[in-house]
């Protein structure tokens, strides 16, 4: 089969790239520009292009499925070239459903936490040598890749995106993969430049769970009101599995989860939202035939998914911690989580505002004491960045009423920002740092 991706170096379409050419596919593919370790990974399998652009000479008719990405624009020339020549074009969570079909779909779903859930799973699962396909949106140790697509494998566990699928279908990527088992963790709103209202956010979470197949199973989070109102009036027919927060302590700075079966479980993750996700992952391993013994003794050795508290190796020896959270509902999670682990340290809580939400002035309310805890709390954004987005500006001080934190320094220059990091001793108290951009080209490992 031979299959052409219109924005192949993006994070997920260079992995599904991958994912067909150890498949045996004939894959191309373009993109207008391609950074590491996309770039990398595409160039030892191979299938990088050869220079960067975009080239209608691409698309030629003998091209079996177009695979367009959303950094592709709606009017791309090679998109526009496959149109003419009536190619079938996919987007990417379509051509991720064509490819399990004919398998057990198990859909990862929920604002956040999920590929936290989807990354415990497959541990497991790899942990027990139990063979399924996969689509997980971070990067997982003993992984190569982050996608795996088979003719064999009867399951395939899927990280349920509720973004949009592509620049010409506008639809939620998980409405498109109609899971036979699923799960859903939590619901606060988010991705704001696309979904306006909170009610419209909703409504997504509404058809994704009407998508579940008949007789299906939905294992959801009983401790979210959204996601209990939403289970509770849905109409299709599938068997609903709460979970709650487990029983854990923490002891000489080490989390024990306490169980019926085994007794205190050692963990090497921390935070109530980790334990929340663990409890989730532990019942859809439930639903693929993992026993509870199974599932502790595979879980013991998880140490996180890429970028979810990710703990930074430094030379000095400073306890640094990083986190893509950005959206209030994540860093507040996350924040908690730091507070409880390290409650007698000196805490320095670092957060990037950048994404199109998050510097939205009618958004900011969702971060109302979401920095709360932490002996000294920074929030930092760009003013350029609100010049380069065409959004308008942001004081510091309307920062500090939306965040309800009279005592958060703010920083919107990359410089001072650096500054005040360079001046911090790093061999004294623990540090959190939350973006899923680099804070203006900081360092964190020296």
């Amino acid at each position: 089969m031979k299959t052409h991706f219109i924005a192949i170096g993006g994070s997920a379409m260079h992995n599904l790239a991958i994912a067909l050419k150890d498949k045996g596919y004939l894959v191309t593919g373009s993109d207008d520009a391609i950074f590491e370790p996309s770039k990398s990974r595409l160039e030892n399998k191979g299938i990088l292009p050869e220079e960067m652009g975009w080239f209608p000479e691409k698309i030629t008719s003998d091209i079996d499925a177009i695979i367009l990405g959303m950094h592709a624009h709606s009017d791309n020339p090679e998109l526009a070239k496959a149109k003419e020549l009536g190619l079938k074009i996919y987007s990417y969570p379509e051509f991720l459903y064509e490819q399990s079909k004919n398998k057990t779909r198990v859909v990862i779903a929920g604002s956040h936490g999920k590929t936290t859930i989807t990354s415990m799973i497959l541990h497991v699962l790899n942990f027990h040598q139990k063979d399924v396909d996969y689509m997980v949106g971070a990067q997982l140790e003993g992984f190569d890749c982050m996608v795996k697509l088979t003719q064999d494998n009867d399951f395939m566990v899927l990280e349920g995106d509720e973004y949009l699928s592509s620049p010409i279908d506008l639809r939620s990527k998980f409405l498109l993969y109609q899971p036979n088992i699923a799960i859903l963790s939590g619901i606060a709103w988010d991705h704001i430049n696309v979904f306006k209202t909170f009610d419209d956010y909703i409504e997504q979470f509404k058809k994704f769970v009407a998508s579940i197949t008949p007789g299906g199973v939905l294992v959801y989070n009983e401790e979210d009101s959204e996601v209990v109102k939403v289970v509770e009036n849905a109409e299709n027919y599938f068997r609903k599995i709460p979970y709650k927060t487990p029983e854990y302590e923490i002891s000489n700075g080490k989390v024990l989860l306490k169980t019926e079966i085994m007794g205190d479980v050692p963990l090497s993750i921390f935070g109530a939202h980790n334990l929340l996700n663990l409890e989730g992952a532990r019942n859809i391993c439930h639903t693929l035939g993992i026993m509870d013994e199974e599932f502790y003794e595979a879980i013991m050795s998880f140490k996180g998914a890429s970028k979810r508290l990710e703990k930074v190796e430094r030379k000095d020896g400073a306890i640094l911690y990083k986190d893509f959270a950005h959206a209030p509902s994540k860093v507040k999670a996350v924040v908690k989580a730091f507070c409880e682990q390290f409650k007698n340290e000196k805490k320095h809580t670092f957060l990037e505002l950048h994404t199109y939400s998050s510097l939205n002035p009618e958004f900011l309310e969702q971060y109302n004491h979401a920095m709360d805890g932490p002996e000294d709390a920074i929030v930092f954004y760009s003013e350029d960045a609100l010049k380069i987005k065409r959004m308008e500006a942001i004081s510091p001080e309307l920062i500090k009423e939306k965040f309800k934190n009279e005592n958060l320094k703010v920083f919107t220059n990359a410089e001072d920002l650096h500054e005040y990091w360079n001046s911090l001793d790093k061999t004294s108290g623990v540090f959190l740092m939350m973006s899923s951009g680099n804070f203006g080209g900081l360092d964190l490992t020296k």
